[in-house]
């Protein structure tokens, strides 16, 4: 899906005051991250490195598994098409709901595609698939899958590629990278850019054993990430214990937004154990909602409408700023006022 993901604001003629449609952290990147990436600006005058070897070695020992268990791609998104390439045509779950692109990777390279509720894929039930693609936490409810380790060693003949790109914003999730030893049928996939707020430079990685990580490195193409990028992630890892935004202190904003949100009557607020929430308009749709607040008070939601699995009635928001988040429930206050 090229369209209708978040942080659209570009495709408006109205100036963005706030953008609550993209989960990425609102407080910028990490300190020092632009120096010492424009200090290495002249690398831009050469090739970047094929596969990113040098990031390779740092993720790896970050993690305390071996360089040939990790595959650097330029974000999420490209680690998604080569796991949907690699195992085209297979029979192929995605929990719901979840990011687009799992269904779109897979329907370009004719998997047979099925889908399974989120509440039902807790009850870790026995799978004829080939392939579950599952985001943990989930995007967009923000919810944790904390029994999702049982559930891949219940069903030993299907891979499970869980999609980490949040776990860093939840205090109660634990990633599964550790199990990648254990497990044969895991491939887990993690995000550089939401945590480290670098969207627009796309870098990503993909940690499974060490066969399936040499299965997509003959697919994949070289040089997908570009030196900047590479920059960045070396500055990420070399720092990587000073550099962490404050996850607890957003979380306690998140709980105190959500208490003032859910004193609107306009409006129901879903649970999450992320920075970010789920949200229904009991009036009108999000689309109108979406309108509504970009042309009144220059604020962008997310319209969850095209998530399979939910309704035009859904939006998400993610935490702001404090002052910030206040603006969002005025604008909501207005709402209720003129159409509830």
């Amino acid at each position: 899906m090229l369209q209708g993901h978040g942080d659209d604001g570009y495709t408006y003629q109205k100036e963005i005051i706030a953008d609550f449609s993209t989960n990425v952290w609102y407080g910028g990147e990490p300190k020092g991250l632009k120096e010492y990436v424009f200090d290495r600006w002249n690398n831009v005058n050469w090739y970047p490195e094929v596969v990113a070897e040098s990031l390779r070695e740092k993720i790896a020992s970050h993690h305390h598994i071996l360089p040939e268990q990790v595959l650097v791609n330029s974000g999420s998104t490209e680690s998604i098409y080569l796991l949907a390439q690699l195992f085209a045509t297979k029979k192929t779950t995605v929990v719901i709901p979840a990011f687009s692109e799992y269904e779109d990777a897979c329907s370009i390279y004719d998997h047979h595609l099925s889908f399974l509720a989120w509440e039902d894929a807790l009850l870790a039930p026995r799978l004829r698939s080939d392939v579950v693609f599952i985001c943990n936490p989930n995007n967009p409810t923000g919810l944790i899958f904390s029994e999702l380790a049982n559930w891949i060693k219940r069903n030993p003949a299907c891979l499970f590629v869980v999609d980490e790109a949040f776990i860093d914003f939840t205090s109660n999730g634990e990633s599964l990278i550790p199990l990648v030893e254990k497990f044969d049928n895991l491939i887990v996939l993690r995000s550089l850019t939401k945590t480290y707020a670098i969207p627009g430079l796309r870098l990503g990685y993909v940690t499974a054993q060490q066969d399936l990580i040499e299965q997509l490195m003959r697919i994949k193409q070289p040089w997908t990430v570009n030196s900047i990028a590479l920059s960045a992630g070396e500055f990420i890892f070399e720092n990587f214990s000073s550099i962490q935004p404050p996850v607890i202190q957003l979380l306690s904003d998140k709980n105190t937004f959500v208490k003032k949100l859910q004193t609107n009557e306009s409006i129901r607020i879903e649970e999450s154990e992320t920075h970010f929430f789920l949200a229904k308009t009991i009036v009108r749709n999000a689309a109108q909602l979406k309108t509504f607040l970009v042309e009144n008070y220059g604020l962008l939601i997310r319209d969850a409408g095209n998530f399979r699995g939910l309704t035009r009635q859904h939006f998400r928001l993610a935490t702001l700023s404090p002052e910030k988040n206040q603006l969002m429930i005025k604008a909501l206050e207005e709402w209720k006022e003129l159409y509830y």
